[in-house]
Order: structure tokens, then C-alpha cells, then sequence
């Protein structure tokens, strides 16, 4: 059944913004060979746009510069501010971006274990709100967060976890009242950091993979076919809690140390680094488990250190590689941009002989500001879809 007028003017009205997004400005002709569209669907199109307010004249192209096939139309960046935090269990992070992801401000600040619940809440909205004030925002039309936890896929809510700050949950609800302008949504932060590294890092190539993630704890997202998997509670990649060889107990319930977190988590890492005799400050808020690799790859006489934590994320990614043969597995955190292709190449060489299955094991290359680069680009997806859809004002 062909499309009804509207609905074709709605699909060629997105696939030209789109365009727009992923390529910078654009001329008129340039949008007819892109979408393959008609000259004058093409000049239909741009004249509803404009008068939308979705895109301007942002400049010329060409040698001569002028006339009407010179334009160049650039998608109206101030038609929406954009926030995105990554919530950590002892701090947050925040910036404020225009609709094409132009980063206008960023702020950061811990926030104390013993702050308190409401206490811990108002430091994170008076966060957000100072960057927007600073970003010349007079209000949020998006809000991406990402924090450690499960998120229950029914709700999209964050599900309250043993070990995490309970303002953590506070968080979303805080926001959405001192905000109400704004859509305030909530991802977990290994989720947002695999949508990073497939858009802008190291998966860029591919619609099938597993990201690890090595910072102060451990995780796993799992994209297939080009889709995030959630699993049935939310906790797809719930790797911490994984039984291991190599610990002195199981996990609980409540507790992933016995599990895999006990092997590759942070301070496991510091562990085997002392042991090892790899010693190295940390540069800024740098882990110093991320220090520690960071020093041994630039360090030869540390190849001991690096042979056995890469023994050690193999137990991990063999697991992930039996069960869901994803072909690729990107070791992402701090961790895993630290170690780069000296700890990514061990890995793959231990999982060759481990496994039948041909895994490629890639360091990722956003390291832990994928977290805050993920919650910001699910920010700019949503305000986009909203904007840009058949239903847009």
C-alpha cells in the first residue's frame, strides 16, 4: 500500500534532516543527491522546514557564492538545549548542548556518601540548573542520565539496588519537578557508553558486539543486530555477579565480590598491580587501576602485570563470547582506553585459544566519558525524534 501524501512528506521531511545532522549544512542540490529525491520535492521540503523552523540559510557555497543554488541549509541548532549527566556513586557529571550536540557548558562536583539523601539531590539539580544558566538556556527540552544499576524495563525507571545512593533514584524525579518543561530519561551507564562507542569509538564498524566495561566496577552491554538488549529484569551484562574460577567464594544476590567484579574491578586491579610491582600516580580523577595500566603498557618490565590482568578479563569474555558469539568484544572505561591495543591484543590472543568462535577484542577509545557522551547523545535522539517526527509543531 503506497504511502498517503503527508506520510511521504514526513519521511522525506526526516531523511533531509537526518542528512542535515550526520553531514553539516547542505545546499539544495546536495539534498537532492543525497535522498534521491526530486528538485522540486527537494525545494517543497526546504521551504517547509524553514517555515517550521527547523532549518536557516546558514551560509554559501561554490565558487560565484550567490544565487538561490548557493544556499547552504543548516539545521536551526537553538531550537532546543540539551543536558546530560553521568551519575557516579560519589559525584556527577554534567554539560548542556545545543540540538546538534555542540557542547555550550560543563560542570562537575562530588557528592559525599554522608551528604545525605536530600541533601545529595539538591547538589545534583543545582548542578544542572547552573550549567543550563551558564549554557544561556532558558529551559531543558531533554535530560539523558546515566547511573550505575538496573533499569526496569517495563517503567524505565531506575530499580533501587543494594550498594548504590539511594539519591540516586531521587535523582530522576527531582529533576522532572524542578524541570517540568523538560523529558528526563534514565539508561544505565554501560548501556550509554556501548551506544557511544558504536556511534562516535571503537564499534563504529559494527551492529553486533559486546562492550566491557573496566572502571571502578565492571559491566557488559550487549548490542545485536544493531539493538540494545536489555534482558527480561533490565540486567543484561550483569557480569560483576558472574561466577569465576580464581575468587574464595561465590556471589550473592547482593553482592558481586566472589564474582568476576572481584578479578577485574578496580581495586582488584590496584591488587595484582602492587603484587606485580607496578606502581604509578594518577593523573587528575584518573582510577588508579586506569594508572597502573597506563604505566605498564608504557613500560616493558611490566609485561608480567599485563599477562595476568589479561588472563583475567579472558575468564570474563570467553563467557560472554560461549554464550552469545558476538564476533567483537570492546574492552570500554577507564581501564580499557588505559590498557589500548597492548591489553586488547592479549586478551584476543588468550580468547583464540580458549574459544572456537573468532572474537576480535578492540580497546575502546572514549574511555569513561562515553557515559556522559551516551546519556548526551540519547538526549539529542529523543529531542530529535520529537522535533523532527511527522508530529512536530
Amino acid at each position: 500500500m503506497p504511502a498517503s501524501p503527508s506520510t511521504a512528506r514526513a519521511i522525506n521531511d526526516r531523511l533531509a534532516l537526518r542528512l542535515l545532522q550526520q553531514e553539516g549544512p547542505l545546499t539544495a542540490a546536495q539534498l537532492k543527491q543525497l535522498t534521491g529525491l526530486s528538485r522540486p520535492t527537494v525545494a517543497d521540503l526546504v521551504e517547509r522546514l524553514t517555515a517550521a523552523g527547523l532549518i536557516a540559510v546558514v551560509g554559501e557555497a561554490g565558487e560565484q557564492r550567490r544565487g538561490p543554488n548557493a544556499k547552504l541549509y543548516g539545521i536551526v541548532a537553538e531550537r532546543a538545549r540539551l543536558a546530560a549527566l553521568d551519575v557516579r556513586t560519589e559525584g556527577v557529571s554534567v554539560v548542556v548542548s545545543d540540538l546538534v550536540g555542540r557542547v555550550l557548558a560543563e560542570a562537575s562536583a562530588p557528592i559525599a556518601g554522608e551528604a545525605g539523601t536530600g541533601p545529595a539531590v539538591e547538589q545534583a539539580v543545582a548542578l544542572v540548573e547552573r550549567a543550563a544558566k551558564e549554557a544561556g538556556a532558558q529551559e531543558l527540552h531533554t535530560v539523558g542520565i546515566g547511573a550505575p544499576g538496573l533499569i526496569d524495563p517495563a517503567t524505565g525507571e531506575l530499580r533501587d539496588s543494594t550498594g548504590l545512593p539511594a539519591w540516586h533514584r531521587r535523582l530522576v524525579a527531582a529533576l522532572q519537578e524542578r524541570l517540568p518543561a523538560a523529558r528526563v530519561t534514565v539508561e544505565n551507564e554501560t548501556n550509554l557508553a556501548a551506544l557511544a562507542e558504536q556511534r562516535e569509538g571503537a564499534a563504529r564498524d559494527r551492529d553486533t558486539f559486546v562492550l566491557l566495561w573496566l572502571g571502578a566496577g565492571t559491566g557488559a552491554a550487549v548490542v545485536l543486530d544493531g539493538r540494545l538488549r536489555r534482558g527480561a529484569s533490565g540486567g543484561t551484562g550483569e557480569i560483576g555477579f558472574l561466577p569465576v574460577p580464581g575468587t574464595d567464594a561465590l556471589p550473592s544476590a547482593t553482592d558481586c565480590e566472589g564474582g568476576f567484579h572481584s578479578l577485574a574491578g578496580a581495586q582488584a586491579i590496584e591488587r595484582l598491580a602492587g603484587e606485580c610491582g607496578v606502581r604509578a600516580r594518577a593523573v587528575g580523577e584518573e582510577l588508579p587501576a586506569a594508572a597502573a595500566v597506563r604505566a605498564a603498557v608504557a613500560d616493558p618490565a611490566a609485561a608480567s602485570f599485563l599477562d595476568a590482568l589479561a588472563g583475567r578479563l579472558a575468564i570474563g569474555v570467553a563467557s560472554v563470547v560461549a554464550v552469545l558469539d558476538p564476533g567483537c568484544v570492546v574492552l570500554g572505561g577507564e581501564v580499557g582506553r588505559a590498557g589500548g591495543e597492548a591489553l586488547a591484543r592479549r586478551v584476543e590472543e588468550r580468547i583464540r585459544r580458549m574459544s572456537p568462535l573468532e572474537t576480535e577484542v578492540r580497546a575502546g577509545a572514549l574511555g569513561g566519558s562515553a557515559v556522559l557522551r551516551g546519556a548526551l547523545l540519547t538526549a539529542r535522539d529523543r529531542a530529535q525524534d520529537e522535533l523532527f517526527g511527522p508530529d512536530r509543531p
